[in-house]
């Protein structure tokens, strides 16, 4: 298996001790960025097909890319030494922490974020007690249960769905897919790409924002999109010869952009074509994303210091924005403004999450976890 191209050692942004790829790190904080904006333009869309930023859900299948590569390399020699039980206390300090974070800034914001489309003034304290225990717990909410109204497995911190299926990734890959011989771990990338082609172009919605919601498209929408990414990741940590590439990270970082950026393609009309896209973005552009980050240097302090950065906010940046997304949503709502109207609130929100991130990655992430792996992790 490739050595890092730059070797660094861990940094509040990963729990492990193995060097990683700067430029992997710096491309999943620009695909975390998109989202942020994602996010943010939901306020003005009525639906899938005018939302602006219009493919910025697709972040979530390159982290899933990500995470499957840099868990084969971190962890696939070590498992004659390793035991299961130490895995899952690995994987459960690198991630919980913020996922209890983002549930708390969920909880503490809500009563904040009453609009028409949610009305916060008929949940009681005590159901949001719940709500807040249920989901720091990782626990979904089925619709019609969940206190704010609208379907979410996870209504005090959305994206949280998605570490929902990490974690049921992790699962998969410690107790079966990482036994898999190379031959049976490329069928069944063919397998569950297939499937995601067919959910993506001859599905429901002519796209692959799915799986925050325990409805039956939503469940298998997300598990073709953890299966294919995540195992597509891993086969390629397994297979990986780096090639030399100048500017990777540039490169990468565009590319993310403008995918994300790229309007609705065929209408309501034509929903199969934006399918085919979201396919192709998925399982050829994505991985070939990731071959050339991790095939990159940095060669200069200011790339490093930027992919540094970046990488260490993502997750907690994913973690903790979309809060203030419901805040952000409900005073547009509320005020009836125009993207322009609301400019300075949505730059105050980005610029302010980043700052968050970057406080909750050096005063709570890190330090919890260092301390957690202090507790449990020599008893493994």
């Amino acid at each position: 298996m490739a050595q890092f191209s730059s070797p660094s050692f861990s940094s509040p942004g990963f729990a492990d001790t193995k060097p990683h790829y700067h430029i992997l790190d710096g491309l999943r904080g620009v695909a975390a960025l998109t989202v942020v904006w994602f996010h943010i333009f939901e306020a003005f869309a009525t639906s899938h097909l005018d939302q602006q930023i219009n493919h910025g859900y697709l972040a979530v299948d390159f982290f899933f890319i990500l995470s499957g590569f840099v868990m084969g390399y971190a962890y696939d020699d070590r498992w004659k030494t390793m035991k299961v039980k130490e895995f899952f206390w690995r994987r459960l300090i690198r991630l919980h922490p913020m996922v209890v974070m983002g549930t708390l800034i969920g909880a503490i914001m809500f009563y904040f974020q009453g609009c028409p489309a949610w009305d916060v003034s008929k949940i009681s304290v005590a159901m949001l007690l719940v709500a807040t225990v249920i989901s720091a717990l990782l626990i979904p909410a089925t619709p019609g249960t969940e206190i704010r109204g609208v379907g979410e497995m996870f209504p005090l911190n959305g994206p949280s769905w998605s570490l929902f299926f990490e974690y049921i990734g992790n699962i998969l890959y410690a107790l079966f897919i990482r036994k898999l011989p190379t031959k049976a771990l490329r069928v069944l990338v063919i397998l569950a790409g297939l499937g995601l082609s067919a959910f993506a172009i001859w599905g429901p919605y002519g796209d692959l924002c799915v799986g925050f919601s325990l409805t039956g498209d939503n469940m298998l929408g997300g598990t073709l999109r953890l299966l294919f990414s995540f195992s597509a990741g891993l086969l390629m940590s397994l297979i990986f010869k780096p090639i030399r590439i100048k500017g990777a990270f540039w490169i990468g970082g565009l590319g993310i952009i403008i995918l994300s950026a790229i309007p609705r393609i065929g209408g309501g009309e034509h929903l199969w074509m934006n399918g085919l896209y979201d396919t192709l973005c998925v399982l050829a552009v994505f991985p070939l994303l990731v071959y050339l980050g991790a095939s990159g240097q940095t060669t200069d302090k200011i790339t490093t210091r930027l992919c540094k950065f970046l990488g260490d906010i993502s997750y907690p940046l994913y973690m903790v924005h979309y809060p203030f997304i419901y805040l952000y949503y409900a005073w547009v709502k509320n005020e009836n403004l125009t993207f322009a109207q609301s400019l300075p609130g949505a730059l105050t929100l980005f610029f302010g999450s980043v700052v968050l991130a970057f406080l909750c990655m050096k005063l709570y992430d890190g330090p919890v976890r260092k301390r957690l792996s202090k507790r449990f992790l020599h008893r493994s």
